[in-house]
């Protein structure tokens, strides 16, 4: 990969919603540039939580993230620090949260306009190239509501991309899908990594991730307790809970 850019750093993270609820405890992470990370794990182990710490979408208790050239402590951080920090990731959620009274241009345009300040017809512009990256474009003028969820999800996507952000994160965004939906929007994301579009993805669907992950992490009780390559940790598991899991997962 050459000279290796590190885009995000979290240092020391914790996440307690009470004293008896420790979600995530000490994470450490480094992720370069051009990097799929892939996260797996058994239910409430924290996933997702990391995932929506990193844009602050849930605020940690403490440590430190940085994304790019912002970084913000969690004991010691300004509004706007969580507004810079948001600049730099995007999100696709497991619900798509598209806005139901516009279609799907208007979708894609809205962060345009609203965040970035951007003239209607480069919005416009933008956003028409994004819908064909998504393989949406002839349903641009479709809403939500007449669209399917595999549909919704790529508009989803696309409004993700709108804003250039540094790293994509994706909530396990096949989860609310059913089973024949699922392969267009894995499709979509695989396209994507092979363009380098740096992803962390929080993902139950396994071969999916040994496909298009450079790295896997294996979140346990809110700690990371595996991190490698998919033949490492899908392939060749050393971590004795690591094996349970995957034994788990493989026999449903």
């Amino acid at each position: 990969m050459g000279t290796e850019t590190q885009l995000v750093k979290i240092e020391h993270l914790y996440k307690e919603f009470d004293e008896n609820t420790k979600v995530l405890s000490d994470i450490n992470l480094t992720i370069n540039k051009n990097e799929v990370i892939a996260i797996l794990g058994p239910s409430g182990t924290g996933k997702s939580t990391l995932l929506r710490c990193l844009n602050y979408l849930t605020v940690p208790t403490k440590g430190k993230i940085t994304i790019g050239d912002i970084a913000v402590d969690a004991e010691n951080h300004s509004k706007k620090d969580v507004i810079e920090l948001r600049k730099h990731s995007s999100m696709v959620f497991q619900g798509y949260n598209l806005f139901k009274n516009k279609t799907a241009l208007e979708n894609v345009m809205e962060a345009l306009t609203v965040v970035q300040k951007k003239s209607k017809a480069d919005a416009e512009k933008i956003a028409l190239e994004l819908l064909d990256k998504v393989g949406m474009s002839e349903r641009k003028d479709f809403y939500p509501s007449k669209l399917s969820g595999g549909q919704q999800q790529r508009v989803g996507i696309a409004r993700a991309l709108a804003v250039n952000p540094n790293v994509v994160l994706f909530d396990e965004p096949t989860s609310a899908l059913d089973p024949e939906l699922v392969g267009e929007v894995l499709n979509t994301i695989k396209s994507l990594a092979e363009e380098g579009t740096t992803m962390i993805l929080v993902t139950h669907e396994i071969g999916f991730a040994r496909e298009v992950a450079t790295r896997i992490l294996f979140m346990d009780g809110g700690k990371i307790a595996a991190d490698g390559t998919p033949e490492e940790i899908i392939d060749h598991p050393e971590n004795p809970r690591l094996q349970q899991f995957l034994n788990f997962v493989n026999r449903k």
